[in-house]
């Protein structure tokens, strides 16, 4: 997800509104991600899982599954910092279960901080609430948009 400009948003719903609306246009909106529910600490976000996201398997393909948990973990982090701007500096994933079509949901939650580094956790589960894949990443703030 991206966000772009200066703008500041009062409360956590129009935040997030207004990156949802920016977000279309990027591969956040390709994939079709969407927000459930999202606070200071801790984002949910899911996914409907069509032919597009599948492998040659007819399994969801591993990277729908990474990029799920960066974009839970950098909502958490957007909404967490929201007047810094950060990158994914490292990223480990495990995949635990394969799945097919149907809704996936991730949900990301900050678990430190130390300086300019996040260290983040998440989780990919399918509709069934089996656990799909799991990951760590670590954010860095590069700047302060404030």
């Amino acid at each position: 997800m991206s966000f772009e400009g200066d703008r500041q948003w009062d409360d956590a719903s129009s935040f997030i509104a207004g990156l949802g609306e920016q977000a279309q246009q990027t591969f956040w909106g390709d994939l079709g991600c969407e927000v459930v529910r999202a606070d200071g600490q801790k984002a949910v976000i899911s996914l409907k899982a069509e032919q597009r996201h599948l492998n040659l398997l007819g399994i969801v393909h591993g990277g729908v599954l990474m990029s799920l948990i960066d974009n839970a973990m950098g909502l958490a982090v957007m909404l967490a910092y929201r007047d810094q701007k950060t990158v994914t500096a490292n990223m480990n994933t495990h995949f635990l279960e394969n799945t097919k079509k149907g809704t996936l949901y991730c949900e990301g939650s900050i678990m430190h901080r130390i300086g300019r580094t996040i260290t983040l956790q998440a989780s990919v589960t399918n509709e069934e609430g089996r656990l799909i894949a799991w990951g760590s990443g670590a954010y860095r703030i590069v700047t302060r948009t404030g």
